[in-house]
């Protein structure tokens, strides 16, 4: 999805004014970057519409547009505007919103956004269904290269992507690197294979599961395992997490209790797995490769495609990210990740 600073525009005045008309929003258009055809102005808000950012309402010359989404957690922020305002300035839940699970609606994804990825996993599963063993392993094992190498990366490590399938299928270390970054790549190679192994036991989470898939992706780096008991700092933001045991195991168990419903689709419990245990930060590292293996062991676990992450822009991956520490806002992270399901499904188990 991308937004041009004319729509964003729009959205904002459409926002302000709680609904508004064509006309009105082409003289507050014209106002603000000068005098505009009509006829743009209306592919601007057919784009929106097609975006499901606002909805239609009236008929003729009645017609006025509202915001489809104008509440705190899913409402759009343009990124590329946000990010310019440096971290310090920035207007930031700056500790842990613990309303968070309150705001929360169980239909984060649209109805039409459900129908499309319906879709995508159905054909899926009708190619999974064809694969012979041996292809289905290969597969895999591609997927667990990919990954391991992404989701690495996304966390400073500086291995390439052959490097990482030298690594994991021939087991020959690349040279100049450290052994710390070698034991982070082959440590998601066990996580994911844990979790695809034991797949159905992740229908449900809880603190336990959440902390075995993290003492396997931390094995052998010298971090502490189980939750933390003090404070730890993100780069980049203002944003402080929570730094009492018993406050974070609470969150955690907050966050099983959302994602263990049953109205709540599978994709919406894998995304706000991810997104939750990253703000929650329960460990003293390697929150976000957990979180990132206990999302794909949710998909896993209602027969979804699991991510690889393989295409994801890093730092828009990261920019997505501190939107939700700082803002509580799922919007960006909402479209990476459809992106990443979307680029699974076409590039894995064909």
């Amino acid at each position: 999805m991308n937004i041009t600073y004319r729509q964003n525009l729009i959205l904002d005045f459409i926002r302000e004014k709680k609904g508004a008309g064509n006309k009105e929003i082409k003289k507050y258009l014209d106002e603000k970057i000068g005098d505009l055809n009509r006829a743009t102005i209306v592919r601007d808000i057919d784009i929106l519409l097609n975006f499901d950012l606002i909805k239609k309402e009236g008929m003729g010359r009645n017609v006025i547009y509202k915001l489809k989404k104008n509440n705190l957690i899913d409402r759009y922020i343009n990124p590329q505007e946000y990010f310019k305002t440096d971290a310090d300035e920035r207007d930031v839940y700056e500790n842990f919103n613990f309303d968070i699970f309150n705001i929360l609606p169980d239909n984060l994804f649209s109805k039409k956004e459900i129908i499309n990825l319906e879709k995508l996993n159905n054909n899926y599963k009708r190619r999974i269904s064809d694969l012979s063993p041996v292809i289905m392993k290969k597969e895999i094992e591609r997927l667990t290269i990919e990954l391991s190498w992404k989701s690495s990366k996304i966390e400073g490590n500086t291995y390439s992507l052959l490097d990482t399938e030298m690594l994991i299928k021939e087991n020959i270390k690349a040279r100049g690197h450290t052994e710390q970054e070698v034991i982070m790549i082959l440590n998601h190679k066990k996580a994911l294979e844990y979790i695809l192994h034991k797949k159905n036991i992740f229908k449900n989470i809880n603190v336990s599961k959440i902390e075995n898939v993290h003492s396997l992706v931390v094995g052998d780096l010298n971090i502490k395992q189980n939750i933390r008991e003090r404070l730890v700092r993100i780069i980049g933001t203002k944003y402080r997490p929570l730094d009492n045991q018993f406050q974070i195991r609470e969150a955690l168990e907050n966050m099983n209790n959302f994602i263990n419903q049953k109205k709540v689709h599978p994709l919406i419990k894998s995304m706000m797995a991810v997104l939750l245990i990253s703000y929650i930060q329960p460990f003293e590292d390697g929150n976000k490769r957990t979180a990132r293996l206990i999302g794909n062991a949710l998909l896993s676990a209602y027969d979804y495609c699991p991510l690889s992450y393989r295409s994801v822009d890093v730092v828009e991956y990261k920019k997505a990210t501190i939107l939700f520490y700082e803002q509580n806002n799922i919007s960006y992270f909402k479209q990476l990740f459809i992106e990443q399901f979307e680029f699974a499904v076409e590039n894995y188990f064909g």
